[in-house]
């Protein structure tokens, strides 16, 4: 599909890369103000948040480098809110992952910025919040089997209206979620986040004209699509597919197919995944759009990253997937696995099915999990810490994988031991790399981590989880990485499960391995001896 904006042809080389650089700024500082003005440790620590502009129809025209499950699905929530017709000074809350949301705890604001009366474009923030109700504290409940028992669900609702927040609609929300005081202050860090992207643009079309401002949108959208014609179109014409598992829903320990097709004609791109299993019981049903999120992180990673990631990077790409399957559920299937495990095993299939058109661009296996643990108490005004845990990239065609990282559908930064433990009534045992679990190979698997947490109260901990039975796999004669494990008090828990724990419950979290890559005979001796060099670093790192 061709972006159709002949506004674009007026601006040159040199005024693009300006704009597009200025546009990037915006969308960055309101990342900064989000992640500064928030109060819990899950935006302002772990950066679990996303901000991005759209113009005025629709399509994305800059965003930060934030969370790759975020970014890819804002588009749906944007066109449901253009569908509601925003006017100036309208900001529109929702997280309904049948209206444009992923799950419950990923919260949206979506509002129009105008000069006088005419919208020029949108300035939009995703952000998790640790809390917004549903049967369990974090709202991340491991057997839920309907999105009622998840939480508050919002579909596209006036947050503000012609400048002024609606203070109802704010009651009601705190009503309904746990400690009331972090989610307000973290819902009016995103409206801040909000007010300078308003200022920050208007400023640019007073400096040069929402005519050029205008023309700036489309240029940048185009940019991006040519340069991503370029790159596909040097993939060679075919089909390709793959396939593998989830590992459970939380209800069921029965395995669960993912599929994939797709189909490289020119510098277009069909992505079908047909075959994929219906929409289960458990929360493991991801709606379309974290599926959309999946295959533009992907196609973004085996191309050129230095394309601006906007809609002109993915307007060639087409994503399908039946109605009533895992990753096109209908309501009111239970998501918010989907969200975080599902969107992870999607990036998976999707990879292995690009390594056969271009194998020398994909990497072995990675972790293929977010490790989501989840420990709160059931008092309101009480806690709830979220935590993804990093663990092995898969190694690459010509280097190790990276050990100890946030990989695929997540891009947030751990919690610091010291906030942990000032924060939350914790005792942290341990947090280190896991000697040993990157996949052998020429090039050999990240390593995992190892985290182990006291709970010094009675607490409910959620864990959501994946590769605990099935490891990632190696590349190119490259061995499989560790599977991850999870215990309390030394004995094994399930790879997805919700339980009460007595005061001084040890959690330990170990995270899979990256898978290897080529044939463990072809690694030389020098970097057998970096290898270890790394197990003493890890050792000395777990000892601390």
């Amino acid at each position: 599909m061709t972006v159709d904006d002949s506004t674009a042809e007026s601006i040159d080389s040199v005024t693009l890369e300006v704009f597009r650089n200025k546009l990037e700024s915006i969308a960055e500082e309101m990342g900064k103000v989000l992640i500064r003005s928030a109060y819990s440790p899950n935006i302002k620590e772990r950066q679990d948040c996303s901000t991005a502009l759209f113009d005025a129809d629709g399509r994305m025209v800059a965003q930060a480098e934030h969370i790759p499950v975020h970014l890819g699905a804002m588009p749906d929530a944007v066109a449901a809110v253009t569908a509601k017709d925003p006017e100036p000074g309208d900001a529109y809350i929702l997280n309904d992952p049948f209206e444009g949301g992923t799950h419950l705890p990923d919260v949206t604001i979506v509002s129009p910025i105008a000069t006088e009366s005419d919208v020029i474009g949108y300035a939009v923030t995703r952000a998790h919040h640790a809390d917004m109700g549903g049967m369990t504290p974090g709202s991340m409940p491991a057997g839920a089997t309907d999105i009622y028992q998840e939480g508050l669900r919002l579909p596209a609702v006036k947050l503000r209206s012609g400048g002024e927040l609606n203070e109802d609609l704010l009651a009601m929300i705190l009503a309904n979620v746990r400690n009331r005081t972090e989610r307000r202050a973290d819902l009016r860090a995103q409206l801040a986040a909000h007010d300078r992207a308003e200022d920050r643009l208007r400023s640019l079309i007073d400096e040069h004209g929402r005519d050029q401002v205008n023309q700036a949108f489309g240029a940048v959208i185009n940019y991006s699509q040519a340069r991503m014609t370029d790159e596909l179109t040097a993939f060679p014409d075919g089909t390709y597919e793959a396939h593998d598992v989830l590992e459970g829903d939380g209800v069921s320990d029965a395995e669960i197919p993912i599929r994939v097709s797709i189909t490289v004609d020119g510098a277009t791109v069909e992505v079908d995944f047909t075959g994929t299993a219906d929409q289960c019981a458990g929360n493991m049903n991801a709606p379309l759009s974290v599926a959309k999120s999946a295959v533009y992180f992907v196609v973004r990673c085996i191309t050129d990253p230095e394309i601006p990631p906007n809609y002109g990077s993915y307007a060639d790409i087409t994503v399908t997937a039946p109605q009533g399957t895992v990753v096109n559920p209908t309501p009111p299937a239970s998501v918010v696995g989907g969200n975080v495990e599902t969107s992870q095993r999607l990036t998976d299939v999707v990879f292995t099915a690009f390594a056969e058109a271009a194998p020398e661009r994909v990497p072995a296996a990675s972790q293929g999990t977010m490790n989501n643990v989840i420990i709160g108490n059931r008092d309101r005004e009480g806690f709830t810490y979220y935590e993804t845990i990093g663990g092995g990239f898969g190694a690459r065609p010509d280097k190790d994988g990276m050990d100890g990282v946030q990989v695929g559908m997540t891009n947030t930064l751990n919690t610091p031991i010291e906030v942990l433990e000032a924060e939350y009534p914790f005792t942290v045992e341990q947090y280190g790399f896991r000697e040993g679990s990157g996949g052998d190979g020429q090039y050999r698997g990240g390593l995992g981590l190892v985290r182990s947490v006291t709970i010094e109260t009675e607490a409910v901990v959620s864990l959501l989880t994946e590769r605990r039975r099935r490891r990632p796999q190696g590349a190119a004669g490259g061995e499989p990485g560790a599977a991850g494990e999870n215990l309390a008090n030394g004995e094994p828990l399930p790879a997805k499960t919700t339980r009460e724990v007595e005061a001084g419950t040890t959690i330990t979290v170990r995270t899979p391995g990256g898978g290897g890559y080529g044939n463990p005979s072809k690694r030389t001796a020098d970097d057998r001896k970096a290898d270890r060099l790394d197990e003493k670093v890890s050792d000395n790192h777990e000892d601390q």
